[in-house]
């Protein structure tokens, strides 16, 4: 791999003495062997994660947040209507129709107000909950989200399908919002308005790491 090469090609390089060579070359190694357990400890917490959220889909949720680092600047600090806003569907990998009924597609509300804020990547098998046991506080008992979700789901992002959920909950611990609780899933970013005065926002992962950032312009 790239590190090895990298230390086999450093230790062929060095012109002193054996003893130096070898404490350069012990202490890039370490380095290597660091970075190596930094990376192994987050993916058994990400692991331990998609097990506690098992109807996560987790090949679309990583999809998602790569197209949300892959926005621009001018992606993100253009106008919200016709030009931010589109881009944040699309990286959700969701279709942008403002015409469709509420339930049946529409997403004119998606990241329009300040509670459908979740960008959710769920498995085709907890698609159909609807908080029927009442579970996340403040949620209708028959939030049915089926078909929306079928109809506007990009499926070029792979299995699973996307909704913008709500966030109410979400400052629990554990959280009890929609994704969490209703599809027991983790969400691929939230956007969050940044205070004091809410005309920027950062868009982070469900452990809070951020991805990305914007200033739009344009009615808010």
């Amino acid at each position: 791999s790239a590190p090895y090469s990298s230390y086999l090609a450093l230790v062929r390089m060095q012109k002193g003495t054996a003893a130096t060579s070898r404490r350069l070359a012990l202490c890039f190694l370490v380095g290597i062997l660091l970075a190596m357990a930094s990376r192994a400890t987050a993916l058994a917490a990400n692991a331990t994660s998609n097990k506690l959220y098992p109807g996560t889909a987790v090949a679309r949720m990583e999809a998602i947040r790569k197209r949300a680092r892959s926005l621009s600047k001018a992606d993100l600090s253009g106008d919200w209507d016709s030009t931010t806003r589109p881009k944040l569907l699309w990286a959700a990998g969701l279709k942008d129709l403002r015409t469709a009924a509420p339930g049946a597609g529409y997403t004119g509300h998606s990241f329009n107000d300040w509670n459908h804020v979740d960008a959710t990547a769920m498995l085709a098998s907890v698609q159909a909950e609807t908080n029927a046991n009442g579970a996340v506080p403040g949620i209708s008992r028959s939030n049915n989200l089926h078909s929306g979700i079928i109809i506007a789901s990009d499926p070029e992002l792979g299995e699973g399908g996307t909704w913008s959920t709500c966030q109410l909950g979400c400052n629990r611990d554990p959280p009890m919002d929609v994704a969490h609780v209703q599809f027991q899933s983790r969400i691929a970013f939230k956007l969050v308005w940044c205070p004091p005065t809410f005309t920027e926002f950062v868009l982070v992962d469900d452990d809070g790491a951020l991805l990305n950032r914007g200033k739009p312009t344009g009615a808010l």
